[in-house]
């Protein structure tokens, strides 16, 4: 996995690449590979996952199932361990490495979905599923590994609803700024596999799930909208954040049918705690974003950085948090005029974005540049904004990396940074001033890192 940023941005440090080490660390933390092998292990005919045993003797068979933009190296550190204890499965992910796809065959397949949008990709991973869970019995144990991507990749709308209006709502909640947890609420509420939609296709097989979590709080009703596990949410939820957003005469009459129809009893709700269905299932969150912002912090003070977490439940506006941090730069860099070492602060979450210009970006470009305008002038500062999947909004960048100096040499090439943050077009902004980071696809997704230093 190879970081990428113009040195030139950060000239006023001895060694940039001190902070590509650190930012590298905490991606390596999170690799889905490397902590399945840490979690799970075979040892005297049992698999051992953490305090949890199951012996291999009591199980007919043993199927993989994954989702999400993980789960083909999740899938990987499974197979090295069971290997030729397993029957058959398949994972459905976004961008699949050949090598790893090889890997895993002959027995676990990869499949394609689509994402952020669900499409008729996504609607095949699901038929391909349901179609795979009817040789599973009671006597099987089913692995399940999920990721973040999950909701997208693999799609089974309820029979009154057309795949297209699912996919016009994703377009208008994304648009609106809807949090993925309000977003997923309603998947839950109009999808078969989600809220417990597996557990009840599977069941009553033993499942063993596998979660690496992007979500903050990491609850597992959210992570791909928990298809292995009870929901907490009710159709009156969902029909709340459709009127939140004003989407009423925006989202087809069969949606808000359904959901009508959900709220007054007349079709199931999703499946909730103490459901007999539940009974063997067992979940396992193995790496969150609180994980990869401790490496980072070890690997920062082994760089010679005081270091400290402040937070991992950033969310909210993607601007306003940029202003925040911006502000707590500023705060810190004022009351520390005379720092002993350089200061390192690390920070986690999700922003999200309302789309109401033209450009392009993401959320983490849309907080740096937030955060750049509020920290101009102010010297032998950075930050950092990074999607730990290496994947910022509809961009090849994984975010970006800006200081005290950002705006002001922009401003000098005629660059107007409040109009590109106006029009959601941070991307063409950073690029033209160097300040994008690009890792490429990094097989992980804990959610976004924020690396904020003082010099």
């Amino acid at each position: 996995m190879n970081i990428n940023f113009d040195g030139k941005v950060l000239a006023f440090i001895n060694d940039p690449q001190r902070i590509n080490r650190i930012l590298h660390s905490a991606l390596k933390a999170v690799d889905p590979l490397l902590i399945v092998q840490k979690t799970v292990s075979l040892i005297d005919g049992k698999i051992e996952i953490r305090q949890k045993k199951y012996a291999l003797s009591e199980y007919r068979k043993i199927f993989v199932i994954g989702m999400g933009k993980a789960s083909q190296s999740m899938a990987i550190g499974i197979k090295q361990i069971l290997n030729e204890h397993i029957d058959s499965g398949f994972v459905v992910t976004k961008q699949a490495n050949k090598d790893s796809s090889d890997l895993l065959l002959p027995k676990i397949r990869t499949i394609i979905g689509d994402h952020p949008i669900p499409g008729n990709n996504s609607l095949y991973a699901a038929d391909e599923l349901i179609q795979f869970t009817l040789k599973i019995t009671k006597d099987d144990l089913v692995i399940c590994l999920i990721s973040g991507g999950g909701s997208a990749l693999i799609t089974k709308p309820v029979t009154d609803i057309p795949l297209k209006e699912l996919q016009d709502l994703t377009v208008h909640l994304l648009k609106c700024g809807a949090t993925i947890d309000e977003i997923n609420t309603i998947r839950k509420h109009l999808e078969m596999i989600k809220g417990g939609g597996l557990a009840k296709i599977l069941f009553p097989a033993q499942i063993i799930t596998l979660v690496l979590s992007d979500v903050i709080g990491d609850s597992l009703s959210m992570i791909a909208s928990g298809p292995t596990t009870s929901d907490t949410t009710f159709f009156d939820d969902a029909f709340k954040i459709i009127e939140k957003y004003h989407l009423k005469n925006r989202v087809s009459k069969n949606i808000l049918n359904y959901l009508t129809q959900g709220i007054n009893g007349r079709v199931p709700e999703t499946v909730k705690a103490g459901d007999p269905i539940l009974e063997k299932v067992h979940h396992e969150i193995i790496g969150n974003n609180q994980l990869a912002s401790l490496a980072g912090k070890l690997k920062a003070e082994e760089e010679g950085f005081i270091c400290k977490v402040i937070n991992n439940k950033l969310k909210g506006n993607a601007i306003a948090v940029g202003k925040m941090l911006g502000k707590f730069i500023r705060e810190v860099r004022q009351n520390n005029q005379q720092l002993e070492k350089p200061v390192c602060l690390i920070a986690g979450g999700e922003t999200t974005v309302f789309v109401k210009g033209n450009g392009m970006g993401g959320r983490n470009q849309e907080v740096a540049l937030a955060c750049a305008i509020e920290i101009e002038g102010l010297e032998n500062v950075c930050m950092v904004a990074l999607a730990t999947d290496g994947e910022d909004g509809p961009t090849d960048a994984a975010g970006a990396i800006i200081t005290g100096e950002t705006i002001t040499k922009a401003r000098l090439i005629g660059l107007k940074p409040e109009e590109s943050l106006a029009n959601n077009d941070s991307y063409h902004f950073f690029e033209k001033i160097g300040c994008l980071i690009k890792t490429g696809s990094t097989g992980t997704n804990v959610n976004d890192l924020y690396f904020l230093f003082i010099f």
